[in-house]
Order: C-alpha cells, then structure tokens, then sequence
C-alpha cells in the first residue's frame, strides 16, 4: 500500500513562493508518473503538473505554465512542486497522485490515471 503526504502550504501574498512536497512511502512512485493537482472551491479538481520521469517528460497547464516546476527525488521518494509568481486565483487544495509506471501524456491529465494520491494542502494567496 502507497500512502501520499503532502506538505508545504499555507498563506502567501500575491507574487510570493511556495514549495510543496508529496513523500511517497510504501512503494517507490517518483520513477513512475506523477502530477500535482488543485481544486479550487466550487470547481472540479484538474490537473496542472505532471511528470513521466520514465521519459523525463514534465507537462504543465496553460495556467500555471512559466511559474510552477515539478520535480522528484528518487532517493528520497519524494516529489516537489515549487510555485512562483503566485496569483490569488492559485488559492486551492492541492494534492499529489502517483502512478507507479509510465502513463501516455493524455493519460496523465487524467485523474483517473492515478493509483495514489495525497490528502491535499491548502495554498491561500492573498491580493
């Protein structure tokens, strides 16, 4: 069994930084395929990173695009997604998923392509 924790939200202002971490234990998961996902109030949850590190692929969403960086570190089975720029419309839960193996890049923006996932943080960003 894989669990997901995530960590590193909180309350930043508009332009600020924050990074977050999702440590994987159970199973090694940031070799497969990973995404970090965000669901704002009233809305769906959607995807807005992923990473097929199996082909060291990385995808962002037009919206976060330019501004978030996803990445991992194997040893430590552990993935990161670091935000800058932030902008108050980036105020969401967000949550890791993993999927221990590669996943087609339409496959990645799908939640249902995930196995695992995090019980989310929340991020404010404040105008």
């Amino acid at each position: 069994q894989v669990q997901l924790a995530e960590s590193g939200g909180g309350w930043v202002q508009a332009g600020g930084s924050l990074r977050l971490s999702c440590a994987a234990s159970g199973r090694t998961v940031s070799s497969g395929t990973t995404a970090w996902l965000r669901q704002a109030p009233g809305e769906e949850r959607e995807v807005g990173a992923a990473g097929r590190w199996s082909v060291g692929s990385t995808s962002y969403a037009d919206s976060v695009k330019g501004r978030f960086t996803i990445s991992r570190d194997n040893a430590k089975n552990t993935m990161y997604l670091q935000m800058n720029s932030l902008k108050p419309e980036d105020t969401a839960v967000y949550y890791c998923a993993a999927a221990p193996k590669y996943l087609l890049s339409s496959v990645a923006w799908q939640l249902s392509g995930y196995d695992y996932w995090g019980q989310g943080t929340q991020v404010t960003v404040s105008s």
